[in-house]
Formats: C-alpha cells, structure tokens, sequence
C-alpha cells in the first residue's frame, strides 16, 4: 500500500508562515553576531592601542634605568 499525504492548501501556507519566521529569526541572530563581532573588533583596536602605550612606556624606563 501507498500512503498518500492528505494535505491542503493550508499546509502548504502554514510551512510558508514557518520558513518566513524562520529566516526572520535567523537574519535578527545574524544581525546580532555582527554587532557582537564589531564590538568586539572595538575592543581589541583599544585593547592593542594600550598595549601599545604600555611596551613603549616599558621601553621608556628600561632606556632611564641604563642611564
């Protein structure tokens, strides 16, 4: 025997509706990660720029301590 889907028209709006939800969903958590990504690229560009004032400040007094 051979079973036959018993669907409608109905069914086929309603995988429409929940595919449409879905990659509305997907797009806000992508949107998400990319704000997340770009903050945290912020960050590190701050991160490295004091790293960078704290190696020249080290190199600084290294250079004062040989005197």
């Amino acid at each position: 025997m051979i079973k036959q889907n018993k669907r409608g028209p109905n069914d086929l709006e309603e995988q429409i509706d929940m595919l449409t939800k879905q990659k509305e969903y997907l797009q806000r958590q992508c949107r998400k990660a990319g704000e997340a990504i770009l903050n945290q690229e912020l960050k590190f560009d701050a991160l490295s720029k004091e790293y960078d004032k704290v190696v020249e400040e080290n190199n600084n007094i290294k250079t004062m301590m040989k005197k």
